[in-house]
């Protein structure tokens, strides 16, 4: 993924835990479990497939490691390997 998260713009929390993906508008919307790691980056699980994610400034809120987020992408930024979308 070529777009970092910036939370509260590109990003916000779920209140669906169901793993899903679609086209909204100009954007890719992601929806799955977002998991931190201790590097700086993100790894975003949507069905059994990993999306990995760097985090923009200002840091993510305290809590959100483990929860389901929604992340909207632009369609030039995202890569499924060896294809781009």
């Amino acid at each position: 993924m070529d777009e970092d998260i910036v939370w509260a713009q590109n990003a916000r929390p779920s209140t669906d835990g169901t793993p899903e993906l679609w086209e909204e508008g100009d954007r890719i919307v992601f929806r799955g479990q977002l998991s931190l790691d201790e590097h700086g980056g993100a790894v975003l699980g949507v069905g059994g497939s990993v999306i990995l994610f760097d985090l923009a400034n200002p840091p993510l809120p305290d809590g959100v490691d483990g929860s389901w987020v929604e992340v909207r992408v632009a369609p030039d930024n995202v890569t499924v390997w060896p294809y781009e979308v």
